[in-house]
């Protein structure tokens, strides 16, 4: 990012008083209402360009400094179009990706014979590992040994059927092309198990979940990693799901520059 630029300092002109002989008090008179004018002129445009951006006084540097880091954003973008991996993923045509623009929540929808498969995850995940230091620690000791994305990101998943009652809820951590499951979960109520709602979020805290993953027999953890890689939840998802996150957080970052600045030289 470049330095900012220091905001020129608009100055009035003033007019020197010079003693003049009487004879010349109308070439004096000239000079002074020339100066008057011109510091009207240069305060004029400084009060014009101060209601373009509102009453504060930090409003212009504000803007300039997040015009900068928007053009830094966009310049350091490799590719304005599809990247390659978004375009694979969609040609496999497995997951159909669910995206609002300003949610920072992502859900991917597939069928499999009878059931219906959901997965959500979160792009602040992301931000969270960035921030961790013990993160960044691990990072640079084995960068060179870990996959390009390796940060955590949890993932859901709820597994319906049409023709039976409730719902399979699975969470899991997403992380070096793999799941780890922590729990799975039985809702006898479908809708209960996959509302997202705070009235459904405050019924399931009363509810038995299940135990720890961990916690299973072995042979039942590996007949339940079984079930669930069947069903696409592999490890090419697991290595989807982080660099959708980082590709859809950089573009809701530069969209949120994009907001704040209309917003503050409006």
């Amino acid at each position: 990012m470049s330095v900012l630029r220091a905001l020129r300092q608009v100055t009035a002109l003033s007019s020197r008083a010079v003693a003049r002989p009487v004879a010349r008090t109308s070439l004096r008179l000239a000079t002074v209402q020339l100066g008057s004018r011109a510091s009207m002129t240069a305060a004029r445009a400084f009060s014009a360009s101060a209601h373009r951006f509102s009453e504060g006084s930090t409003d212009v540097v504000l803007s300039q400094k997040l015009a900068e880091e928007l053009k830094y954003e966009k310049e350091a973008a490799v590719d304005a179009t599809e990247p390659e991996f978004l375009k694979t993923f969609k040609e496999q045509g497995l997951w159909e990706i669910q995206d609002v623009v300003g949610n920072d929540e992502v859900t991917l929808v597939r069928k499999f014979g009878n059931e219906t498969i959901r997965s959500m995850f979160s792009i602040a995940d992301i931000q969270s590992a960035e921030e961790d230091p013990e993160y960044e620690q691990e990072e640079g000791e084995g960068a060179e040994d870990q996959p390009l994305h390796s940060y955590p990101v949890r993932a859901s998943f709820s597994i319906t059927k049409a023709n039976a009652k409730g719902s399979i809820n699975i969470d899991t951590m997403c992380q070096e092309g793999a799941f780890i499951i922590d729990n799975m979960s039985y809702y006898p109520d479908a809708q209960l198990g996959t509302d997202l709602t705070a009235e459904a979020d405050w019924k399931r805290r009363g509810l038995y979940i299940g135990p720890q993953f961990d916690t299973l027999d072995v042979a039942v953890q590996e007949e339940i990693e079984k079930w669930v890689q069947e069903r696409g939840i592999n490890e090419n998802l697991a290595m989807f799901i982080p660099e959708y996150s980082e590709y859809k957080e950089q573009k809701e970052y530069v969209r949120w520059l994009e907001n704040v600045k209309n917003f503050v030289e409006a």
